[in-house]
């Protein structure tokens, strides 16, 4: 009974050590963002000034925009043409290149970044003539980052495919409906909460992103990351801090909203199906 409580206090040591090591340093951030002090380190006293001096900061304004501008419809344009890309690795069971395209939909996984963000510069150079495409700018940070989160849009979307039951469509397709009708009012609804989860995950991973966007960004186009990245080379402000507590209370609230919606669809789930079993019963 001893080696059983030293082994449940252990571990549960363990979990608070690993919470307090991931959160802490947020927790400091927030608090310091309220100091009224100009050194980010050094408490003086509780302050709202620097939301005040962030709100006037039009160039971090700004940056802002852009970035959240490019997120969301990287995010957008990713569910769609990921969620095309998982429907045919696993609908389509053989398909001349189905390996290579596999490889080639989750390469961005273990590239990394910088190249990523060189080959989409080159390829951006070299086609702008044919095609007119900008090789800097909002444009190219979008199509950049599209091709980055795709994958990971593909791997969240593809593994709910996978747990599907396959005679749901088949049972809809055996009462009249086509394909595309199946789709829309039966898959679509089982995998909405991967759809929104590879949402989010795109949205901040093109939100979070530096490297990638630093190779295609222009002068009028510089993201908030690139902008906090080149003001903390210069000393942390508490204004950056104020923006970060900002951030993190925007894309809590996001992360919360987008659980409930996908808690709510799956408890709806699980009472549609039952209801079907008890009717069948």
């Amino acid at each position: 009974m001893s080696m059983t409580r030293r082994g449940s206090w252990l571990g549960w040591n363990v979990l608070l050590f690993g919470f307090a090591f991931l959160y802490l340093p947020i927790l400091l951030l927030v608090l310091y963002s309220f100091n009224s002090s100009r050194l980010a380190t050094v408490w003086a006293g509780f302050s709202t000034q620097w939301y005040g001096e962030l709100f006037r900061d039009r160039q971090l304004l700004e940056a802002a925009w852009v970035s959240l501008k490019v997120a969301f419809w990287t995010a957008s344009a990713s569910m769609v043409l990921g969620t095309m890309a998982a429907m045919a690795m696993t609908r389509f069971r053989r398909f001349p290149g189905k390996t290579v395209f596999g490889a080639l939909v989750t390469a961005p996984l273990v590239m990394p970044e910088v190249i990523i963000g060189l080959s989409i510069l080159l390829m951006l150079v070299s086609m702008g003539g044919l095609f007119g495409l900008p090789s800097k700018g909002v444009v190219a940070i979008w199509i950049a980052h599209v091709t980055f989160t795709i994958s990971f849009v593909t791997v969240v979307v593809s593994s709910r495919l996978q747990e599907l039951d396959r005679s749901l469509e088949e049972a809809a397709m055996d009462l009249g409906a086509n394909r595309l009708k199946v789709f829309f009012l039966i898959t679509l609804p089982i995998i909405a909460p991967a759809l929104l989860s590879g949402w989010l995950l795109a949205f901040t991973l093109s939100l979070d992103d530096v490297v990638i966007a630093s190779f295609v960004a222009g002068p009028s186009s510089t993201t908030l990351p690139m902008k906090i990245f080149a003001s903390v080379r210069m000393g942390v402000s508490p204004k950056i801090n104020a923006l970060a507590t900002l951030l993190v209370l925007a894309v809590s609230t996001v992360a919360f909203v987008g659980w409930w919606i996908s808690a709510r669809a799956e408890k709806r789930r699980q009472r549609d199906m039952q209801l079907a079993l008890q009717d069948n019963g």
